[in-house]
C-alpha cells in the first residue's frame, strides 16, 4: 500500500512507501505520470541532489498487463512511473518541491498562452 502525498490532474506523487506491517521506508519518493519532457530534468535533478533512480516504468493506459522497464518504440499511450529514493529525506523533500514548482509554472505557461 503506498501513501499519496499529492494528487494534481492526473499526477500523482508517493511519498514513501509501506511494505509490511510496521515495516515503512519513507525515504522512497515516486512519481506517477510523469510527463515524457519533464523526464530528463527530473533524472538530472535526482542525481545531482545525491539520490538514486530505483525503478522507470512505462505502463500502459489500456492495457494494466503492459509494463516496460524501457522507453517503448511508440510511447503515445503510456504512462510513465518514477521511483527514487534518497539517505536523507531533505533530498527528497527538495526534488518534490522542485518537480511542483516547474509543474505549476508550466501550468500557468499555458493558460497565458490560452488567454
Amino acid at each position: 500500500m503506498r501513501v499519496k502525498a499529492i494528487k494534481q490532474e492526473g499526477e500523482v506523487m508517493n511519498m514513501g512507501q509501506k511494505y509490511a506491517e510496521g515495516i515503512y521506508n519513507s525515504n522512497i519518493l515516486e512519481f506517477r505520470n510523469v510527463s515524457k519532457d519533464i523526464l530528463p530534468w527530473l533524472e538530472k535533478i535526482a542525481v545531482e541532489n545525491n539520490c538514486r533512480i530505483e525503478k522507470k516504468e512505462w505502463r500502459s493506459k489500456y492495457n494494466s498487463y503492459v509494463v516496460y522497464d524501457y522507453e517503448p518504440f511508440c510511447s503515445d499511450g503510456f504512462e510513465i512511473s518514477m521511483a527514487i529514493s534518497s539517505n536523507s529525506k531533505n533530498y527528497l523533500k527538495f526534488i518534490k518541491y522542485l518537480y511542483e514548482n516547474k509543474m505549476k509554472t508550466i501550468e500557468y505557461l499555458k493558460s497565458c498562452l490560452a488567454s
